[in-house]
């Protein structure tokens, strides 16, 4: 069995339709903070896939989850970087100590495979573009990627000391069906208030790499079904990138709606801890055998189609 934490949020969600795709059985365990029931609907009745509501600080939860679990698919954070900046332990407690909770629970009930999700939020404002696995120091400027990297190097302290293995995934931007929040998202709500004027935070010049969510899970069973080395690091992403700005012009194309005024903020960035640029290197992906099917511009262009449909316009 195959435990996904987070598998109930947006990323998480489509990872566990890939494990049952490969015809794994799934426990998913989460506390629906942000997560929703029917992103896994589609399962009931499957045999498939077994939902624990349950929360990563309660210990004792975390424990009795890990029954009968070969690999955990460590999925659960807070999903918006923004919240971080207003309540400032957020990313503590669901990232470095939630992770904290489940590589102790893995501990004590011999389980020693993790595949985790982080971020290219780790490498804060790199000097180096696109940035490569190897770049260092790596200095996050956000609460959220702190988080990431404590538990990176939390997962590594355990890998070598209790002899777990592991594979971090540092993702792109990941953008899809089911989206709570981010960019495309704001945006789609945004025009939906008010269908005549889009407004964007900053200049518009905040460029990113992108990945869809489907290519995003895909990779990382690739990696994980590959993987040999004790620990694996891998960006995930699509080697391209894209402004806000066309962005936002994807968007208003995409909603049908005529005349929209985009208006920009100012400033090189949306908000405090945000990154204006982020280009990853993703050869190492690449060279593993792995393709994505989607660039970062034809992510977005299906994702703005797919929330306009979920959210209505």
């Amino acid at each position: 069995m195959e435990l996904v934490t987070g598998g109930a949020g947006f990323i998480g969600s489509h990872l566990v339709d890939a494990l049952v795709s490969e015809g794994k059985v799934v426990r998913v365990f989460d506390n629906f903070s942000s997560g929703r029931e029917e992103f896994l609907s589609h399962h009931e009745g499957s045999g498939k896939v077994e939902i624990v509501k349950g929360d990563l600080l309660d210990s004792r939860a975390v424990m009795e989850a890990m029954d009968g679990v070969s690999t955990v698919h460590h999925m659960a954070a807070n999903p918006d970087i923004r919240l971080g900046t207003e309540i400032t332990d957020t990313d503590l407690k669901q990232g470095t100590v939630a992770t904290y909770n489940v590589l102790e629970a893995m501990r004590q009930t011999g389980v020693g495979r993790i595949s985790f999700s982080s971020s290219s939020a780790v490498y804060g404002e790199a000097k180096q573009m696109p940035t490569p696995e190897t770049y260092g120091p790596v200095m996050p400027i956000s609460l959220y990627g702190a988080s990431k990297l404590g538990s990176e190097s939390l997962i590594t302290a355990w890998s070598g000391t209790f002899g777990a293995k592991a594979w971090i995934h540092r993702f792109a931007n990941i953008v899809g069906p089911r989206g709570t929040h981010g960019v495309i998202f704001d945006f789609i709500h945004k025009l939906k208030n008010d269908p005549t004027r889009l407004e964007v935070l900053g200049d518009g010049r905040q460029e990113k790499s992108y990945m869809s969510a489907e290519d995003c899970v895909r990779a990382m069973c690739h990696i994980v079904d590959g993987g040999s080395e004790d620990v694996s690091l891998y960006n995930l992403g699509t080697g391209d990138t894209c402004s806000v700005r066309r962005i936002a012009e994807i968007v208003v194309e995409e909603s049908g709606l005529d005349g929209v005024s985009i208006e920009y903020s100012g400033g090189d960035r949306g908000w405090a801890g945000d990154v204006p640029k982020t280009s990853l290197n993703v050869d190492r992906l690449l060279d593993s055998g792995f393709v994505p099917k989607m660039d970062s511009e034809e992510a977005i262009r299906h994702t703005a189609r797919a929330l306009i449909s979920e959210i209505g316009l």
